[in-house]
């Protein structure tokens, strides 16, 4: 019987096998259960028990190697079933693949940051969970100032006597940029900010600002307007109007609001702009000299302005968006409609 097996076994090394149908032919006369290998298994149970353990290991071994021989075959015979009987054309178009896009807050802080550094500003950066002196106390509020207040502010409990709070504007990345650097000074500070307000189509509990600061010798309010109006024209266009009223910031003195034209309504009325066909997209105003003090820069030989907005405000009117909450659902309609936008 062993001789039997082993020349069962150079049968099947000398096998030929380069079709399916080859294959297939070699399963059935050695491995079915009608074939040559199931039958010396049988034979095998008939052996003297001395016999069997020499012959076992062969015929085990011949088994192996026709199992083996066939899984190698099938592996490099097998062709799938859509292109068995044909060629594939290379020259098809592809199947549409659709990719995901940025979110428009995304987008227009680009855009809004590329604006700024085409002038020589620098994007800076800072914590979002502030302490009290460089989110209020260096920027010139009262300790009494309604802003401080739980009302406006989401504070952080914290141990000892300095209070953190999660900051509301990111004019603190602007003290720390003073504290650290010496004038001239030309930055940017985009970043999310939060307020303890009502959410609703204009207002949100957080949200996200771009706040400009130059500072250096003769910086005047003229030097403001002039960079605040190159800013608008090249985000909406050279055709908006543009007008300033006059304001009141801590940190700022004058201080001023700066108005567009709604273009979501295109100056006719609605309720993104009161029905008044201007919105209000920044405050500005030139710094205050107990800031540049506070942050050891020398007033009387420096000056600067500032400036701050939202980005949320800012992609309403770009995109023509009537409801500042759907930047935050997550909503795929919502969201897919900017996949062109660069």
């Amino acid at each position: 019987m062993e001789e039997k097996i082993k020349s069962f076994l150079e049968e099947i090394k000398g096998f030929p096998i380069n079709t399916e149908e080859e294959a297939e032919n070699f399963r059935l006369k050695y491995l079915s259960k009608k074939g040559l290998i199931t039958s010396l298994f049988d034979e095998f149970k008939t052996l003297p028990p001395e016999h069997r353990k020499s012959t076992g290991k062969i015929l085990n071994e011949l088994k192996q190697a026709a199992e083996q021989k066939l899984a190698d075959a099938k592996a490099s015979t097998h062709q799938p079933a859509s292109i068995s009987h044909k060629l594939l054309d290379l020259s098809l178009p592809a199947d549409p693949f659709t990719t995901g896009s940025r979110h428009p807050i995304s987008i227009v802080r680009k855009q809004m940051t590329d604006i700024f550094t085409r002038i020589g500003f620098v994007v800076s950066e800072g914590p979002e969970i502030e302490d009290d002196w460089h989110n209020f106390g260096a920027l010139n509020f009262p300790a009494d100032h309604p802003a401080r207040d739980m009302q406006d502010t989401f504070f952080v409990e914290s141990e000892g006597a300095d209070k953190w709070l999660l900051r509301t504007h990111t004019s603190s990345v602007q003290v720390r940029v003073m504290e650290n650097q010496k004038p001239p000074i030309r930055t940017i500070s985009p970043g999310r900010v939060y307020r303890n307000e009502t959410i609703s189509a204009r207002a949100h509990c957080q949200f996200h600002q771009v706040e400009g600061l130059y500072i250096d010798e003769g910086v005047s309010f003229a030097d403001l307007k002039q960079t605040l109006y190159y800013f608008v024209q090249e985000m909406f266009g050279e055709k908006i109007e543009i007008r300033f009223r006059p304001s009141f910031f801590p940190f700022t003195e004058p201080s001023a609001e700066m108005d567009i034209t709604c273009l979501i309504c295109e100056g006719k009325g609605c309720p993104v702009c009161k029905h008044s066909g201007w919105v209000e997209i920044m405050g500005c105003g030139m710094v205050h000299p107990n800031v540049l003090e506070n942050c050891k820069i020398d007033s009387n030989k420096y000056t600067g302005f500032a400036f701050g907005m939202g980005i949320e405000r800012i992609t309403m009117l770009k995109f023509r968006i009537n409801d500042l909450r759907l930047f935050f659902e997550n909503d795929m309609r919502f969201l897919s409609q900017f996949r062109s936008v660069i």
